[in-house]
């Protein structure tokens, strides 16, 4: 048995681990990937330091600034790895988590690599594993290619081709305006018609991007996405994008047909390819048999705490799925679920 385990060694899991151990609680800390890195090791290979977006550095360990045109999928994870083995945290790889489960006052975590008992849990598994497919009638019946962002491994693939880019969000603007000068045509389709955002992002915007966010997961609602909160970043490259008609957004068609997507207008666009930059879902499956759902779809969190079961927070989930919200997610759970378990302890 174990006092905490840590599912997850992303920023929000390694951050949890480092302050955990500088309070001296037992804990493991298991991880599904083969090294260390979390999601950033799947990251799409033409992703440079120069356009990956607010990485903040893990507690206790600068992040020194890689090259611009280092790949984002090596520099991070090499981060990370020294991270791990600067604070020799104990991250136990590969071990997949296949369900947590009641044992009394206890936790199962059930896993690929055997059983963990615990009397707490920090979940900090993301979203990678997730991605979302989003379904428009006669998606079943197109001929070409569809993929996700996910999938993505760079522009070559899309030479010559005429490809819809599906999405609203940074990596739909970030992938469009990688791939269109290799592509013979593009289109940009969204749902809502895209809001940009000029000027920094400062200490109190992101304060208050925080607290939209958090008010959803305190009602038990699914997280909505930051960038449904903060708008796209207007930036020298975006505006370029923009006035070339690059990011000359459409309004999301009506039907997918074997050659291409189908507005009710009747307007149509022959396509090749189908790159559905839709998002990802929190990676919770192995925590259905707590039945920690809402009514509202999501689980009902009181900052990292599940409202519902105490020994259990998500880090890296609503308000704190960005990596400076992950470190003080991090650091807020060991503070309260130490807490509670010594509380709870201090009781019998």
């Amino acid at each position: 048995m174990t006092d905490v385990v840590v599912i997850g060694a992303g920023q929000a899991g390694l951050s949890a681990s480092y302050f955990l151990q500088r309070r001296g609680v037992d804990h493991v800390v298991l991880d599904a990937n083969s090294e260390p890195g979390g999601a950033w090791l799947h990251r799409w290979p033409s992703l440079r330091m120069r356009t990956v977006h607010g990485i903040h550095e893990l507690p206790g360990m600068p992040f020194e600034q890689p090259a611009p045109d280092e790949r984002a999928n090596e520099a991070i994870p090499a981060y990370f790895a020294r991270y791990e083995q600067l604070f020799d945290l104990p991250v136990v790889r590969p071990v997949n988590v296949t369900q947590v489960v009641n044992d009394g006052a206890l936790l199962k975590v059930e896993t690929t690599d055997g059983v963990w008992t615990t009397r707490g849990l920090i979940n900090a598994t993301g979203t990678w594993r997730r991605p979302f497919w989003p379904y428009y009638p006669g998606q079943e019946t197109f001929q070409g290619r569809q993929l996700h962002t996910a999938d993505y491994q760079g522009p070559a693939e899309f030479a010559g081709k005429r490809v819809v880019v599906v999405g609203g969000g940074a990596s739909a603007t970030q992938l469009l305006m990688e791939l269109a000068p290799f592509a013979a045509e593009t289109r940009w389709v969204t749902r809502h018609e895209p809001v940009w955002r000029e000027g920094p992002f400062t200490e109190d915007y992101g304060r208050w991007v925080v607290g939209m966010v958090e008010e959803r997961v305190r009602a038990g609602l699914i997280p909505r996405s930051v960038v449904s909160v903060t708008g796209l970043a207007l930036t020298d490259q975006t505006r370029a994008a923009v006035a070339s008609g690059v990011l000359d957004r459409k309004p999301m068609f009506s039907r997918v047909t074997p050659a291409g997507v189908e507005w009710d207008s009747g307007e149509r666009f022959d396509a090749d390819i189908i790159l559905w930059a839709t998002g990802f879902r929190h990676d919770l499956d192995h925590l259905a048999p707590l039945h920690l759902r809402a009514s509202g779809g999501g689980i009902q969190v009181d900052g990292t705490r599940v409202v519902s079961d105490p020994r259990i927070h998500l880090v890296g989930y609503g308000p704190s799925a960005s990596t400076i919200g992950a470190n003080r997610a991090g650091r807020g759970a060991v503070r309260e679920l130490v807490g509670y378990l010594g509380g709870v302890e201090a009781a019998r």
